[in-house]
């Protein structure tokens, strides 16, 4: 090399070392009212979770009363009060009927929910937003108010006392309409006039385009009807007479005595009526969570 060129890595001083910043530890730094936070959402948490594991405890303690002070540890923990309910009760027929009947409200309200949610986001009609404004406005309707009215319209019908009357009540959701619809506005319409322009139909753009888009909100209602259904109470009680179409609720409540109830027979029907809604809603979580997120509910 010759004298008179200067090697360019010799020529540049070295810069001295850039120091470390704490910023990055910052960000992950813990602060106290964190800590407090966390804290609090646990206590609530045993708090809420409390009386699902003492229906859990008292179901296994043979004889056990609810004025007596919880025991987290059963003296001589026993599985004969399950034994009990399903050999001595008509509890697997009352399981039975509240399982059937949950399936099939919830799947007519899925189809008639979904068609009429494509209806009011996709096929515009003179007063639309008025009917669509007026069907909400029943959600605002208590039950108590409409037993009357749906007990006589049932009675004219013949359908008191069967299954088809506790059913046709709950044929279609004012919640499930509004929930499909706004996850169905979000759908993009261009995927609609791609379809059309191949010679897709109403039928076809509904079920092959919009329904799969959809899929978190039809599980969050899913999730919701079930619920609805297998916790009803109130209408089957007024619209069933026979003992052997009495739903889960209905065979609870009957298991109250006037004197003396059996609360360790009661709290394991409990048990067993918890089971099928944990199942769907650990199944189902990341559906629920992601459709409510979609359409915007809050």
């Amino acid at each position: 090399m010759p004298n008179n060129v200067v090697n360019p890595a010799m020529a540049l001083p070295s810069l001295p070392a850039r120091p470390r910043t704490n910023s990055a530890k910052a960000r992950h730094k813990v602060r106290p009212w964190q800590i407090i936070l966390l804290i609090l959402v646990i206590l609530g948490a045993c708090v809420m979770f409390f009386p699902f594991l003492w229906t859990l405890i008292t179901s296994i303690s043979p004889g056990a009363g609810l004025s007596a002070t919880p025991k987290l540890f059963p003296d001589n923990p026993s599985w004969g009060a399950y034994e009990l309910l399903f050999s001595q009760t008509k509890f697997p027929r009352a399981v039975a009927n509240s399982l059937g009947l949950a399936i099939a409200t919830t799947l007519l309200q899925l189809l008639t929910s979904s068609l009429a949610a494509y209806v009011f986001s996709r096929m515009p009609f003179p007063g639309r937003n008025a009917v669509f404004a007026l069907y909400l406005a029943t959600m605002m309707i208590p039950m108590q108010v409409l037993l009357v009215p749906l007990f006589v319209q049932m009675r004219d019908l013949g359908l008191v006392d069967s299954y088809l009357g506790v059913l046709l009540p709950g044929l279609s959701s004012a919640f499930g309409v509004f929930l499909l619809r706004q996850a169905m506005d979000s759908v993009p319409r261009e995927l609609d006039e791609a379809a059309r322009l191949d010679g897709a139909g109403h039928l076809r753009i509904f079920g092959q385009i919009v329904l799969p888009l959809v899929g978190p909100s039809l599980a969050t209602l899913t999730v919701f009807s079930f619920m609805s259904s297998w916790n009803s109470f109130l209408w089957p009680l007024v619209i069933l007479r026979s003992e052997e179409l009495k739903t889960l609720p209905l065979a609870l409540a009957g298991m109250q005595g006037q004197y003396t109830t059996q609360w360790d027979v009661m709290m394991a029907g409990s048990v067993i009526s918890i089971l099928p809604m944990l199942a769907i809603y650990l199944f189902a979580q990341k559906y629920v969570i992601q459709g409510v997120a979609n359409t915007g509910i809050k």
